[in-house]
Formats: structure tokens, sequence, C-alpha cells
């Protein structure tokens, strides 16, 4: 069987694969304008995540933006005219980024921001829908929707409200002022936080972890997780209870009683 090609079909999104191609770098390349994302990089994510979805070796894929300045700066306003002035061109750009971000939100497999410098916005979308957000402690965040009369999508309110909770996510979009990555860490809207120097290493750490834990049980946990967030009535128990059979009865569980038993690391195949 021959490996899937990731080909983004903008050269403001690159995409590789690190060497050992357990992980997918998707970069978002727009720096002289701080990566703000324009409507062709919206729309390169989601055929890159389908590529991604079926590719078996990998375990995490990795956000970031080119460059020293930013992750996101939010929307490219000289696209604003053109794509958001008229109801049909709102519409337009709503909806493809609206399809992307939820298409990282629903990825079955681990994500993660890494962020370095300004977060800004759609940049803050994108961040909250990966399951992981490390940053740099120079990064900077708002959501400046109040400053500039945009309406907000339930979807990336919800998702501030769900990392955040109500008080936090009223203070930040009310007011749209910027905080630092500590406090970003202190609310709970980053996971982690590092010296800007040390942002290599850290990311090293998460990706090492996703390549040598079991992904069965971690893409189980992912969709249980999922569950947990969803109003109670809503949850469905029955796919939890499959999710947990699927990793007991799996060659990677059997594995990691063989590979403890011997006193060795184990080696998970995703079977």
């Amino acid at each position: 069987m021959s490996e899937p090609i990731y080909k983004s079909t903008t050269e403001r999104v690159k995409v590789w694969l690190d060497k050992d191609g357990s992980t997918l770098q998707i970069q978002f390349n727009n720096p002289e304008r701080h990566n703000a994302l324009s409507v062709d990089m919206w729309e390169a994510v989601t055929p890159l995540l389908n590529v991604a979805e079926s590719d078996e070796r990998i375990r995490l894929v990795v956000f970031s933006g080119a460059g020293d300045k930013a992750f996101v700066s939010g929307a490219d306003i000289t696209q604003f005219e053109d794509m958001r002035a008229a109801k049909e061109a709102v519409a337009r750009y709503e909806l493809m980024a609206e399809q992307a971000l939820m298409g990282i939100y629903n990825f079955s497999k681990p994500t993660l921001a890494r962020i370095k410098g300004y977060c800004i916005g759609g940049g803050v979308n994108v961040a909250m829908s990966c399951d992981i957000r490390i940053a740099a402690d120079d990064s900077v965040f708002s959501i400046p929707a109040a400053r500039l009369g945009l309406g907000y999508r339930y979807s990336a309110l919800k998702n501030l409200v769900d990392l955040v909770g109500p008080a936090v996510a009223k203070d930040l979009f009310f007011t749209a002022r910027r905080i630092n990555a500590n406090e970003a860490r202190e609310v709970g809207l980053i996971t982690r936080v590092c010296e800007v120097e040390n942002l290599d290493a850290l990311e090293s750490e998460y990706k090492q972890a996703l390549a040598a834990n079991a992904p069965i049980t971690v893409c189980a946990g992912k969709s249980i997780i999922r569950e947990i967030l969803k109003p109670s009535p809503e949850i469905d128990h029955d796919l939890c209870r499959q999710l947990i059979k699927n990793c007991f009865e799996s060659e990677d569980y059997a594995e990691g009683r063989r590979a403890f038993m011997e006193k060795r690391k184990p080696v998970f195949r995703g079977e």
C-alpha cells in the first residue's frame, strides 16, 4: 500500500511529516501579515486532516505559525471587504472557518497548538479547537470581536466557556483585552508555558509521548472526553463502552501486558 501524500492547496499553509512519520505538521505561512488567516488558508486545513485521519502512522497533528512573531493574528482583514461585506460573502467565510475549526475539533487523533507570539481572534479559535495548547512565554492572547463589531459563532464561544468557564469567558470577550501567556495558563486557556528557547523541546516531549503511547487508548480517551462535555441526555454511553472494549480487545493491550511482564518498553502499532 502506498503512503498517503500530503499536499497543501495553498503556499500559505505548509505541511510536512516529522522524521519518524508519527507527527504531521501544519503551519500557517503568512508571516508578512502575522499569519492572519485568509480564505485559502482556511480551505487548506480540512483536506489535510482528511488524509491524516486514515494514515495509520499519524499519532499527533501539530499546528504552528511561520516566523517568530505570531501563531495566528486573526483574520486577514484585507479580505474583509471582498469576503465579509456582503451577506453571501459573510455566510461563505463563516462556513469555511466553521468547517476548518470543527474539522480540527472532531479529528479523532490528538492535536496540539504550538503558540509563539500573537494568538488573536481566529488564532485563539484554532488553538481552542486543538486538544493541547503549549505556548512560549512571549505569547499574547486576545479575542477582539467586540472591537470589530463581529458576530461570534456558538461553537467558538462554547469552546471558550468549556476551557475557562463563563466568568473568564465574559471577561475576555466583553473587554477584548490582551493577556500574556502566564495569565492564559492560569485561566485555563492554554496547557503549558515555557521560555521561548525551550518551545521546541516542549513540543518534542509531546511528540515522543504520543509516538510511544497506545493510539487506540489515546483516541478512545479523546472520544470519551468529548462525550463527557455533552449535556447528559446526549451522551452516547454505548459508544463509550464500545471504545473501552476495543482497547481491551486490541493487540496493543496484549503488547502492553507483555512489555510490563518483560520489563521493556511496549511497541504499540494501533492494532
